[in-house]
């Protein structure tokens, strides 16, 4: 095992956390605008895009597909398009890394270009489910291999596509984005119905550079056969990475901190709402659009939490955020009961499983279900916890550690990179007590 995969965290209760910090872009968008900007007609210009692991090795397959992907400065990509029939077969396999959406959407991308590929991925995103995908772009004309559900995908080129109307078992953003990707390439209209409303940075995404595309929650409808046109793209802070300090600042007495430009869309904001009925003081200031994306400052101050019932309806727009919920469950009055969130077993780890593992490493009693949790809220103790290569869940202790009795010691933190490249640095500069072992 190398020396970065055995990196530590120590962390433990520090000061009253304060600053006025702007977190790194948004994830989704950063992935969502080096692919259309690559299959678009022209060149277009991405400000803000997230220097991670993960969207890095977004950029680096397009490059082996032939897009001249310059970078002039940290943040920003200009990506020479080369239209949605100017993809070049590639020479090997294209690396994912560890990003899970950047697989999934590529797959419906790839789906009916004119040449083979092959998706792989870390050992982590090689246990993702794939199936999910595989099985509605085979429905629309498509040609994947897989190993029993699971990477690495390998697709034939040259079929024909066609349009479905596709109700989705699992409400998924990935599963959506990429039946509409393929869509693109389609013969007819292509729609997709979710059970819960999702994530709509696609079609927002997919309007913005020129395409024909109805949606509202829970429905999204797309003519084929379209082209993209360039454009820029002002990629907002990554609310995902804001959450932990969101919930950091609200946790610990006497904090008060301002996050710049945080993405406000509102299929990806559920944890908001869950606080703010949790007691949080959470308050938006200078509220504003870029591009097709709603922004937002966010000054979060201490408040005491008490337990609740998550609403089912709003767990597809926090699925991501549920490790920070956890750990402000477990500092908050009473239970917190949460449902209807089955998705968390198939993440970058089994998300329910770690953080209850972790959650009672650290002295909080949780029940674990099959779709969620029952968190009994009190006092965090000192341990040692596990994040299995996850960097929400490594992030996520590294906050429920500002409000333990002592230190805490995070195994396995590498993978943070992944989504919040400099997240240690920051954390200390707003007063997180948080070193490497």
């Amino acid at each position: 095992m190398s020396a970065a995969a055995r990196k530590h965290w120590i962390a433990g209760p520090g000061a009253a956390l304060h600053g006025d910090i702007q977190v790194p872009g948004d994830k989704s968008v950063s992935h969502r605008a080096v692919m259309l900007a690559a299959v678009a007609d022209g060149v277009s210009h991405i400000d803000g895009f997230l220097e991670g692991e993960d969207t890095r090795a977004t950029a680096a397959v397009f490059a082996q597909l032939g897009v001249r992907i310059e970078a002039p400065d940290a943040g920003r990509r200009i990506v020479h398009g080369v239209g949605i029939e100017g993809l070049r077969a590639p020479s090997s396999a294209l690396d994912c890394g560890n990003a899970g959406t950047a697989m999934r959407l590529l797959a419906g991308l790839l789906a009916g270009q004119a040449f083979d590929s092959t998706l792989v991925g870390d050992a982590s995103l090689s246990r993702r489910p794939m199936r999910r995908i595989v099985e509605p772009l085979s429905r629309m004309g498509a040609r994947i291999d897989s190993s029993d559900g699971l990477p690495p995908l390998r697709i034939t080129g040259g079929q024909r596509l066609h349009g479905i109307d596709y109700p989705l078992p699992v409400a998924s953003a990935q599963v959506k984005s990429a039946l509409l990707l393929a869509g693109l390439m389609a013969e007819g209209e292509t729609r997709i119905r979710e059970p819960h409303a999702t994530r709509d940075y696609t079609e927002r995404m997919l309007r913005a550079f020129g395409a024909d595309i109805d949606f509202e929650p829970g429905v999204a409808d797309l003519r084929g056969g379209q082209r993209l046109c360039a454009t820029d793209v002002v990629v907002p802070s990554d609310f995902s990475s804001a959450a932990f300090f969101i919930v950091a600042a609200t946790l610990v007495r006497g904090s008060e901190l301002r996050l710049r430009r945080v993405g406000m869309n509102p299929r990806r904001t559920g944890l908001l709402r869950v606080l703010r009925a949790m007691g949080a003081d959470i308050v938006e200031e200078a509220v504003t659009v870029a591009g097709e994306e709603p922004l937002a400052d966010l000054v979060v101050r201490h408040a005491p939490l008490h337990g609740i019932e998550v609403p089912v309806d709003v767990v597809p727009d926090m699925i991501d955020e549920f490790p920070a919920l956890f750990v402000a469950a477990a500092c908050a009055d009473g239970e917190t009961v949460v449902r209807g969130a089955a998705e968390l077993r198939v993440k970058e780890s089994d998300r329910i499983a770690t953080m209850a593992d972790g959650l009672r490493a650290l002295g909080v009693m949780v029940d674990e279900t099959q779709d969620g949790a029952t968190i009994h809220g009190g006092r965090i103790g000192t341990g040692r916890v596990r994040s299995h290569g996850d960097h929400r869940v490594a992030m996520a202790f590294a906050v429920a550690a500002q409000c333990a009795r002592g230190d805490v010691r995070i195994a396995d933190v590498a993978n943070v990179a992944t989504s919040f490249p400099g997240f240690d640095a920051l954390a200390r500069g707003v007063g997180f007590n948080l070193r490497h072992a």
